[in-house]
């Protein structure tokens, strides 16, 4: 089973999202391994794009990421500076007071940025702590300060310009680069671009970037077809039963590789060319059934995940967001990079 990464198109999802930004500096979210694709393989494409401001969820992720891209390359911890954390060659976005004075104890010449809580309530300075340290840590020289929206996929939402509004209370007059925009908020409009944009989901081909090129290509094996007669029924709690002669095949994935047991019976379908090839029955751990009794010829793989049948199609029939799908495709598919 193969998972295809379309580098190319990546790359041009990350420039459209950048071209929407023209006045900012287009980073890249490539936490959690690059949303599933390899940051080793994806982050380095984008370096010899432009990108040069790369962010990750915790230190360990930008350890493992800084080999692959040249010095001059930024890697950002969202997390901040966790107690007993090496972030040797990496910029913690301190997010409170504590990790701010422990920061600057423990590396009081190593970068670092600040991220501000504009009313998401998760991470960040609140903006009394933030008034409290205001002075001290600017004089301390950060290289950025961020926020993050909690409701950029919905342009209409109320919390967008409060959280802006908020953000600029705390930052306007500040002589440091800002950064608001993720992916959603890029599509927001030119007063959530600041400095900085983080070119996110956007950029792996899923929404709310409803223009993008598709980036994976999910192709799943055929271990084995056989004929049912009408009345037999195929895998756990007989699920599915066969009211017509039909060829079943077994594909060799399951829930352990990503894929929602949620999908059952909710009319997934996977692809032989053009063809549309229904699943049935459960998805187990390992296997998935599909019908092919319509198709002449049964292929050696069939496709699940293609630009007729994305992430956010699958998302939306499991009952959960293109994230989860991408973030969430497992280590038994070999992955290309084209």
């Amino acid at each position: 089973m193969g998972l295809m990464i379309d580098l190319s198109a990546l790359v041009a999802n990350w420039k459209a999202l950048a071209a929407r930004a023209p006045a900012a500096r287009p980073g890249a979210v490539v936490k959690a391994d690059a949303y599933g694709l390899g940051a080793a393989k994806v982050a380095p494409a984008l370096y010899a794009a432009g990108a040069r401001d790369f962010f990750v969820a915790v230190a360990s992720e930008g350890r493992e990421l800084r080999p692959h891209l040249p010095d001059d390359a930024r890697i950002m911890v969202l997390s901040g500076h966790m107690e007993g954390e090496d972030l040797t060659g990496l910029i913690p976005m301190l997010n409170s007071p504590a990790q701010f004075f422990r920061d600057r104890a423990l590396r009081p010449k190593g970068a670092f940025g600040i991220q501000l809580d504009s009313g998401m309530n998760r991470l960040g300075f609140e903006p009394g702590e933030w008034a409290a340290v205001r002075a001290e840590a600017v004089a301390a020289g950060p290289v950025l300060v961020m926020s993050h929206l909690a409701c950029a996929d919905e342009p209409d939402h109320a919390a967008n310009a409060a959280q802006l509004a908020a953000f600029r209370a705390m930052t306007d007059g500040l002589d440091v680069p800002r950064a608001l925009a993720a992916t959603g908020g890029i599509l927001l409009g030119p007063e959530f671009h600041f400095d900085l944009v983080r070119c996110g989901v956007g950029m792996y081909g899923a929404e709310p970037f409803l223009t993008a090129a598709s980036v994976v290509t999910l192709s799943i094996p055929v271990i084995q077809t056989r004929e049912l007669q009408p009345g037999e029924s195929v895998g756990y709690g007989y699920s599915w039963t066969a009211t017509r002669p039909s060829k079943i095949a077994t594909l060799a994935a399951g829930y352990a590789d990503g894929l929602p047991r949620a999908l059952t019976g909710k009319g997934v379908n996977f692809w032989a060319g053009e063809t549309a090839v229904p699943m049935i029955g459960r998805v187990s751990m390992d296997l998935i059934t599909v019908d092919v009794t319509d198709l002449a010829v049964v292929p050696a793989e069939l496709e699940l995940l293609n630009a007729k049948q994305g992430v956010d199609d699958l998302a939306k029939l499991a009952g959960t967001i293109g994230y989860e799908i991408l973030t969430s495709l497992g280590r038994r598919y070999s992955r290309v990079w084209r």
